[in-house]
Order: structure tokens, then C-alpha cells, then sequence
């Protein structure tokens, strides 16, 4: 009992192998064990020479994303769905994983399931990946008998998630990129091409034109002040953001202004609203019980203004008051979301007429996104070339004039 209680506890690791087979034909292979003596023990048994073993490299590797957790949930549900035993279905997906990260998270699940550990208490051990509502959803799924079902509609509900986050991302990332590149451009203009200028202007002994001087200016303000406008830029930034991500009050306080901001704020809105409803529609599918949902729901809206909303929501549930009450007295949720959760409270499909709403406020996202696209592109082209425009004709007028006098 004793040397089954130490063998159990052997940490294990995957080993590539090489080596001869009773025909004397070359074959490789992985195997999962304690040590490369266990691999050359085992393979021994079966007639197989070795030749080389190599325990396979887990350290370093991409970080992993909810994108990759999303396709481990997909590849889960798939094999259990077609009858694969569940340690096997890990072994399977931690071979075919090009991160090393993922295949050493997966490796770790892996034996604390084998050695007697229900999966969602697995999964809760890695909070960083899995959330409340990830292992909310398993540990349901493990006690009604239906993980395949459940691990199927947790792995459509991440790839929605992700894709909506990836329209975001697309829309907001390019204009703030062209802005810095534009920056930087202009930084460049100021601190290198307009002394140059400068010091052709001093002579011509003429009196210089207003736009000129005021570039000259600037270009003075940035050869003088350069590291004092990148560092105050950077640090700024850089404290934005830290204070963002540290501070619930700044938190709080950023997601009220991102929701009011033109264009941007609804396309947020929306998002965050589909989010909600696609959340609170899968828990409630699950069979997790309204009260306990909610305390999934706000935080995967990815704003503080719902979770707060949704907070109000729960005690006013939880107090005998029906959800389309609760989230009618809040003030945020659109009149259609009210309608669709009143019409599915009335008749008992909740989780149905909320996925309906989730699936028309992605799309309505899909074509905001696909609208601000479209806006932008010329947006920007007009405010990058007013401005590279304006310093190359103020750069240009005393030449202009000049000739004139000639």
C-alpha cells in the first residue's frame, strides 16, 4: 500500500523515445513517466530496444490566452463527446499543443484528475486560466452526468467571448497606433528637419512668416525638451496604466468615461451588454441557480459599471424582486434586452431569449466595428495630412517668398 502511495505521488513527465522494434525496424514514440529508467522499463517489456531517450522541453513558451484555453475546450468537449476517456483526451491534446506552457498546465490537471481529484477542483487551482464561471460550469457538468454537454457550451461560449474581444481590439488598436506613429514622425520633423531649415532661413536677413515662426518654436520646445516630453509621455503611460489596473476607483472611473466617449463609448457598450447577456444565458442553461450566476456575470461583462449594476441586480433577486424588475431599475440595459429577459421569464427559456440577445448585440458590434472602420480610415488620412501638410507649407512659405522678391 506504501509503495503504491509513493508511486502515485511520482511526478511525471513526457519522454520522446527512439529505438528498434523485435524486427529491427526503427520506431519513436512518446511515453509519460517518472524518469528516462521507467521509459527504457517499459519500452524493454514491449521489445523494444532503446536507442535515445529525451525528456521533452516544457519551460519557457508563449503565454497562454483565453484563445488557447477556448481551443482546449473545444478539443475537450469534441473527444469526450466521441467517447474518449477523459486522462486520455489530455494526453492527446497536451502532444498536440505548440505551447510548452499550455502542455505543462495541461500535464498538471492531468495528474491531479488521476490521482483522484474531481476536474473542476483541477481547474480551480489555476484560477490565472480558468475563472469562477469556467469551473462553475465543469463542477455542474461533473455532477449532472452531462461535462461533454457542458464543456460544448462553455467552449462556444469562449469563442464568442474571444471573438468579440478581437473586435474590439481591432478597432481601437489601429487608430491608436497610426496616432503614435504619427507622433513619432512629427518628433522627428521637429527635432531634425526643421533646424536644418532654420539655419537657411537665418540667412536670408528677411523677417519670417507667423505659421513659420510658430514651427521654428515648436522645433526649438523639441530639440530643448525632447526627454522631457518622451519621458513625461512614457511615464504618464505608464502610471495610467498601473493606476488602471491597480485601482478599483480608477477603474470604475475610466470604464463611466469609456462608455460616453463618441463612436467609441457605444460600440463599448454593446460589447459589453452582449457579453452579459451570452454569460448570464450560458450559467442559467447549466442549471446554476439565478443568485449564484450572477456572481459570474458582472465580471465577465468587462466593465465596471455592469458589475456594479449586476451587484444591485443580485441582492434585488435574492430579495424575492424578478430579473427584469432588477435590471430595469439599474437604467443601463437597452429596452430590448428588458423585453427579451421579460418574455423569457414569462415563459420559462430565460437562458434561450438571453442567447438571442447576446447573438443580435454581436452582431450589432460586428457591423460598429466594421462601420468605425470605415470611418476612420479617412478620418485620420485628413488629421495626418492637415498636419504633415500645415509644417511643410510653413516650412515652405519664406522660400515662396523669397522667389516673389527675386
Amino acid at each position: 500500500m506504501a509503495t503504491g502511495a509513493i508511486a502515485k505521488n511520482v511526478k511525471e513527465f513526457v519522454f520522446e523515445w527512439e529505438g528498434k522494434d523485435r524486427n529491427g525496424k526503427t520506431v519513436r514514440g512518446e511515453l509519460r513517466a517518472g524518469g528516462e529508467a521507467m521509459v527504457s522499463a517499459t519500452l524493454r517489456r514491449q521489445g523494444i530496444l532503446v536507442s535515445k531517450v529525451k525528456k521533452r522541453r516544457t519551460a519557457g513558451g508563449k503565454s497562454i490566452k483565453q484563445k488557447d484555453i477556448a481551443v482546449f475546450t473545444r478539443q475537450l468537449a469534441t473527444m469526450m463527446r466521441a467517447g474518449v476517456p477523459l486522462l486520455q483526451a489530455f494526453d492527446i491534446v497536451g502532444r498536440g499543443s505548440t505551447n510548452p506552457r499550455l502542455t505543462r498546465l495541461l500535464n498538471d490537471i492531468r495528474q491531479d484528475v488521476e490521482t483522484g481529484t474531481s476536474l473542476s477542483s483541477s481547474f480551480r487551482k489555476h484560477p490565472m486560466y480558468f475563472d469562477a464561471l469556467y469551473c462553475n460550469l465543469v463542477e455542474a457538468g461533473e455532477a449532472g452526468g452531462i461535462l461533454e454537454q457542458l464543456l460544448d457550451r462553455l467552449a462556444t461560449y469562449q469563442e464568442k467571448t474571444v471573438a468579440i474581444k478581437n473586435k474590439i481590439k481591432s478597432a481601437l488598436t489601429y487608430p491608436i497606433a497610426v496616432m503614435g506613429v504619427a507622433f513619432i514622425v512629427v518628433a522627428v520633423i521637429m527635432i531634425f528637419v526643421v533646424p536644418a531649415f532654420k539655419d537657411v532661413f537665418t540667412s536670408f536677413g528677411a523677417d519670417l512668416p507667423a505659421p513659420t515662426l510658430a514651427v521654428i518654436a515648436m522645433s526649438e520646445f523639441f530639440v530643448s525638451y525632447w526627454w522631457a516630453i518622451f519621458g513625461g509621455i512614457g511615464g504618464g503611460l505608464y502610471f495610467f496604466i498601473q493606476s488602471w489596473k491597480r485601482s478599483e476607483a480608477m477603474q470604475k472611473r475610466m470604464d463611466r468615461i469609456l462608455l460616453k466617449i463618441p463612436v467609441f463609448g457605444e460600440l463599448l457598450f454593446k460589447s459589453a451588454v452582449a457579453r452579459w447577456t451570452r454569460t448570464l444565458s450560458t450559467m442559467f442553461a447549466a442549471g446554476v441557480p439565478l443568485v449564484e450566476a450572477l456572481d459570474s456575470v458582472g465580471g465577465a461583462s468587462g466593465n465596471a459599471v455592469f458589475l456594479e449594476a449586476t451587484e444591485k441586480i443580485q441582492r434585488d433577486v435574492s430579495t424575492g424582486a424578478s430579473l427584469t424588475t432588477s435590471m430595469q431599475s439599474t437604467g443601463i440595459f437597452p429596452t430590448m434586452v428588458l423585453q427579451m429577459a421579460s418574455i423569457g421569464e414569462e415563459s420559462g427559456s430565460l437562458d434561450h431569449m438571453l442567447s438571442k440577445a447576446a447573438d443580435f448585440y454581436e452582431d450589432e458590434v460586428d457591423e460598429a466595428v466594421k462601420a468605425l472602420s470605415s470611418l476612420m480610415e479617412p478620418f485620420i488620412i485628413v488629421i495626418l495630412g492637415g498636419l504633415i501638410g500645415g509644417i511643410v507649407v510653413a516650412m515652405y512659405m519664406p522660400i515662396f517668398k523669397l522667389g516673389q522678391v527675386v
